[in-house]
């Protein structure tokens, strides 16, 4: 499949999935800031990486436990919205995004 297809799928299933965890399931991630930072989309759209990030860093195991025990009705959600673009809805994996934790101890060494 077309690579520029699967990168305009996987933004548009970011997007829609931040807008999700701000709206439907935001009593998962309650008294932290999740951002969804990439979506990968595998040729096939069977499957889908969810990179995201979560501040405070200290509650990203409790986040991901929360989202992973939620998946189907994130998925069910993600399909009901995508329905007009997508005929089947992939199938998610939620991976911890650390990059802004590296980033924050790089900066506190550096001072």
């Amino acid at each position: 499949m077309d690579n520029s297809r699967l990168i305009k799928i996987g933004t548009h299933i970011r997007k829609d999935l931040g807008e999700m965890l701000l709206g439907e399931f935001r009593h998962l991630v309650r008294g932290t800031v999740v951002t969804v930072t990439e979506v990968r989309v595998s040729p096939d759209l069977g499957y889908a990486r969810v990179y995201f990030s979560v501040f405070p860093f200290a509650r990203a195991e409790e986040i991901m436990a929360a989202l992973n025990d939620n998946i189907r009705q994130i998925r069910g959600t993600l399909g009901r919205r995508m329905r007009n673009q997508l005929r089947i809805i992939p199938e998610l994996t939620f991976v911890l995004d650390e990059t802004a934790e590296q980033i924050q101890k790089i900066d506190d060494l550096l001072k």
